[in-house]
């Protein structure tokens, strides 16, 4: 009886342990860029009008047409390298679940054309307030020491996804 009781407090103790171990497990997957805009927790896309791009929150990558054929990279097409994520305006896309939001392209380039711009979107970070860290691991290098606040090459490459 004494042994019964010790593995039932024995399997008890597991259990619980393995609950807390689930519970404090964080994976920081899929949260917004310091670039954008505040507020929008359940949100999968973003469109960028004026780069006529989209960007996967999830999968922290941005899809632009190429040649007639959807590109994921994580950085954005070199003729678009000088443009500034952070000032520039965002579409939230809060009506698209599925995984290929340029299914509605046509439609969200009439209606969000480049130059639109609804108001002042609040960020995640400011351009102004943003240091890269210096240990190499910043996801976009905005070179704001030079006063380009471009989105740059990350050391990563461009490579297709």
């Amino acid at each position: 009886m004494k042994t019964l009781k010790l593995i039932a407090l024995a399997l008890f103790f597991f259990a619980s342990t393995a609950n807390h171990a689930q519970v404090s497990i964080s994976v920081n997957v899929g949260s917004p860029p310091q670039w954008g805009p505040v507020g929008y927790t359940e949100v999968s896309y973003y469109y960028i009008p004026d780069v006529q791009s989209y960007y996967d929150i999830r999968a922290q990558q941005f899809i632009f047409l190429s040649n007639g054929v959807w590109i994921r990279s994580h950085n954005l097409p070199n003729r678009y390298r000088n443009y500034d994520l952070y000032n520039g305006y965002k579409v939230v896309l809060n009506d698209y679940h599925g995984s290929r939001p340029y299914t509605h392209y046509h439609e969200h380039k009439v209606k969000y054309y480049k130059g639109y711009n609804k108001g002042h979107q609040k960020t995640y970070r400011t351009a102004d307030n943003y240091k890269p860290h210096d240990n190499g691991n910043q996801k976009y290098n905005d070179n704001h020491s030079n006063g380009n606040n471009s989105h740059g090459n990350n050391g990563h490459g461009k490579g297709k996804h």
